[in-house]
């Protein structure tokens, strides 16, 4: 028996590397999976992939950050293969660029595929959901360049923090009526990090594991889309290789105040320092990514 007998779940983006590999974790462990694509033709590879396997899937071509898609993908699930129980959002671009150099079409595309990409479908999966009284599971893909940020990559970046949000409040919002919400910063090669991670090698056993094999990323994905985590909601996963991160969200670590006096900006200037003095931060810009646990050297056969 799998963790997904007789669930369906929704991949969007799920043609190539994470949603590939999502799309085909989720029906070996038995979920009936609408594969969405722009590209036809790699979402019917990925189609014939899992049917030739034994499991079951359908194709759903269209945008998912427009609207009519987005719940034409929903429509897909229910008319198709019965139900919906599990939303993956996959779908993503990259326009990297720094901003003083970054086109409005670079920003606007990406906030656009990332942003309204997590809300068209999340939005029509859970008023299913909600107007037919089912629970339900939304995976969101952030990543840590929104959440710890990265060089070059203000408008993807920018997305993928505001991601990471979305996921907590919708689960708020959303816990009282059994649908969780949770995201995941994944990190592996695909074509979106194409000579980050080295060559891609074949999955296998712990003699050749690669570490940044997309396809790792998936089983957590599929327990996230399992009853097993209802549990588990409006959290922010770190997922590669073999380990799974959780990530605290943004806390206050000093405070200075002014004895219950209102500020001038003098008097401020002469105290901000306390705060960096207190938390060790330093007050320039700093590179978040050198903060990631693990980093993109090559760990194969590690």
């Amino acid at each position: 028996m799998g963790l997904l007998d007789g669930k369906v779940a929704i991949v969007t983006g799920a043609g190539r590397g994470l949603g590939r590999g999502e799309a085909l974790e989720l029906a070996r462990e038995g979920a009936g999976v609408v594969v969405g694509e722009v590209d036809e033709a790699a979402g019917q590879a990925v189609v014939d992939e899992i049917t030739a396997e034994g499991g079951q899937a359908v194709l759903a071509i269209g945008d998912c950050s427009e609207i009519d898609s987005a719940q034409a993908i929903v429509r897909t699930a229910v008319e198709q293969l019965g139900r919906l129980d599990a939303l993956v959002n996959n779908a993503g671009i990259l326009r990297d660029r720094t901003l003083v150099k970054m086109t409005p079409e670079e920003w606007d595309a990406v906030i656009k595929v990332h942003l309204r990409g997590h809300y068209a479908p999340t939005h029509a999966a859970i008023n299913h959901w909600r107007d037919n009284g089912q629970p339900g599971h939304v995976v969101c893909t952030a990543s840590t360049s929104g959440i710890l940020g990265n060089f070059g990559q203000s408008n993807y970046g920018a997305a993928k923090a505001g991601i990471a949000s979305f996921a907590q409040i919708v689960a708020q919002e959303n816990w009282k009526h059994g649908i969780t919400v949770n995201a995941i910063c994944p990190a592996a090669r695909t074509r979106m990090t194409e000579g980050a991670y080295g060559e891609l090698k074949a999955a296998g056993g712990k003699a050749d594991f690669d570490f940044w094999h997309p396809d790792n990323v998936a089983p957590f994905v599929a327990y996230l889309c399992s009853d097993a985590s209802s549990h588990i909601s409006g959290k922010v996963f770190g997922v590669q290789g073999d380990t799974v991160e959780l990530y605290r969200p943004f806390v206050s670590e000093a405070a200075i105040d002014n004895g219950g006096n209102r500020w001038s900006a003098e008097q401020v200037g002469g105290r901000v320092a306390e705060l960096f003095e207190t938390t060790g931060m330093e007050p320039a810009p700093q590179n978040g990514m050198a903060r990631l646990r693990y980093t993109m050297k090559d760990r194969s056969g590690s």
